[in-house]
């Protein structure tokens, strides 16, 4: 019986296949994309362990073990980008994360359709243009001598202009304020449509009972989004090793490098510029691994907390 039912199976899944079969091939541009330029390369990261000569080429080039590692953690460099990574992205959870949430739940309180279509345009625009593009604008807003922002504080408060991105205290500042700019939009988007996905007979119970917006955003809209935020919040979690290199990049500037300087500039500064290519995917190998375990760490407890993970 059991081969039978076996059997079975695999002739309906063939059928299934075979009547699909124009489906399954808009599949194929993408697991070759996949093939060739995501998991081809992968092993590249073998270099991390060998002492790498082009003239030698990958295979041919010297084992050497751990020593990028152990040059790697005994590197004060290191342990500065590493900070410097973990901090930016705690900032960016802690003050970032919670914001397209509230835009999201404001906007669904908004019943003028043409206003709260304009207001989602306003927000999710910054998203598409390139952080070439935003740093300029962020560059020209803050400038100290032609900045409206130093504009507005000197002729409103009398306060001298500040040297936003060349000072080590507001550099994190403005970084945290351009990414929630840039990214919050986005994030509103997927809570709107998770909103949207909530019993609107919920709220009408609730309003006959004499429940307050409050109490209906407390009790039917947070719940209702949960399983959203916990699974935004997994994938948050994993990019907590990686800031982001163009955003970083455009920001930077030498006076602030010590508390700017990521683990991806740093990549490219010491791979890219330095051509130490080991050394560098010793970085990159050690922050993909860092990364994994975060992820499946944080997909652990939020399915131990009886939410949705993301496996």
């Amino acid at each position: 019986m059991t081969s039978k039912a076996s059997s079975f199976q695999k002739s309906s899944l063939w059928r299934d296949i075979v009547r699909d079969r124009y489906l399954y091939l808009l599949l194929v541009p993408i697991i070759a994309y996949y093939i060739i330029f995501k998991y081809g390369p992968m092993y590249g990261v073998i270099i991390a362990f060998k002492n790498f000569r082009f003239s030698d080429g990958i295979w041919g080039s010297e084992w050497v073990g751990l020593r990028h590692f152990k040059s790697l953690f005994g590197s004060r460099d290191f342990y500065m980008v590493l900070r410097n990574t973990l901090l930016l992205n705690i900032y960016n959870l802690i003050f970032g994360f919670p914001v397209p949430i509230i835009l999201a739940i404001l906007i669904n309180e908004v019943h003028n359709h043409i206003f709260k279509r304009t207001v989602q345009s306003l927000l999710y625009i910054p998203h598409f243009i390139s952080w070439v593009v935003l740093g300029g604008i962020w560059i020209s807003l803050l400038s100290p001598s032609t900045g409206v922002v130093n504009m507005v504080l000197n002729k409103v408060f009398g306060i001298e202009p500040i040297y936003f991105l060349a000072d080590k205290f507001w550099w994190p500042v403005m970084f945290v304020i351009s990414g929630i700019w840039q990214g919050a939009g986005w994030g509103t988007i997927i809570y709107l449509a998770a909103i949207t996905n909530i019993d609107p007979q919920l709220y009408e119970a609730s309003y006959v009972d004499g429940a307050s917006k409050w109490r209906q955003i407390w009790h039917i809209t947070l719940p209702g989004i949960r399983s959203t935020i916990a699974i935004l919040l997994v994938l948050r979690m994993g990019g907590m090793m990686d800031v982001g290199f163009e955003h970083v990049f455009v920001l930077q500037n030498s006076a602030v490098r010590s508390v700017s300087e990521v683990i991806s500039t740093f990549v490219y500064r010491a791979g890219i510029l330095n051509t130490q290519y080991n050394y560098t995917t010793a970085v990159g190998l050690f922050q993909s691994l860092v990364s994994m375990i975060l992820i499946v760490s944080t997909n652990k407890i939020t399915k131990a907390l009886g939410e949705e993970g993301l496996w």
